[in-house]
């Protein structure tokens, strides 16, 4: 089983983070991983992206041609990718940043307010880990224990629990998705 999944917006957005903590998250779970960042020469505001392989096989290429997952929090960077992802795929965007439509029919779309939630929980500096929930909860890529256990070894320790509530929110978004039949888990194969 291998699953492909690029994470892409503006550098400064904690992109290559969540890359980083699947990574992390799949080698907890001793997957084959391979996490390649991207990113221009700003600091912030610059394009960021990244993909990661987690598979149970050997991995050749950190290549990604057509993900399987696209998470995505500005326009440029859904325009930029959209079109690389797998018929049947999955698109999750922060809707309080990305405002037009996806333009396929396709593929699935989770549209979570991570801006508005990130907000609530108390910096929005977390908007990418809402996003991260989400990411775990429709495809179950690794389990959310797997994750929190990579987030315990690899994050700061100090922000442990504010992440852990914005991984739970996203999660939360995908659930009562499912349970009001808006949206289906993805089958990731």
């Amino acid at each position: 089983m291998t699953t492909e999944v690029i994470f892409a917006g503006f550098g400064g957005q904690g992109i290559l983070s969540m890359g980083k903590f699947l990574a992390f998250g799949g080698m907890v779970k001793n997957r084959n991983v391979s996490w390649c960042p991207s990113y221009g020469p700003e600091m912030r505001g610059g394009t960021a992206n990244c993909s990661v392989v987690l598979s149970t096989e050997e991995i050749g290429s950190p290549i990604i041609t057509a993900p399987d997952v696209l998470v995505v929090m500005n326009r440029p960077s859904l325009e930029k990718f959209e079109s690389m992802v797998k018929p049947g795929g999955l698109i999750i965007l922060d809707s309080n940043l990305i405002s037009v439509d996806v333009n396929r029919n396709d593929v699935k779309v989770l549209r979570v307010p991570c801006q508005d939630e990130a907000e609530k929980i108390g910096s929005k500096t977390i908007a990418n880990m809402i996003l991260l929930g989400a990411l775990i909860e429709s495809t179950e890529v690794i389990p959310m224990a797997s994750l929190l256990s990579a987030l315990k070894e690899h994050g700061k320790e100090k922000f442990f629990d504010m992440n852990n509530a914005a991984l739970q929110v996203g999660a939360s978004y995908v659930k009562a998705a499912v349970m009001e039949k808006e949206f289906m888990r993805v089958g990731i194969e």
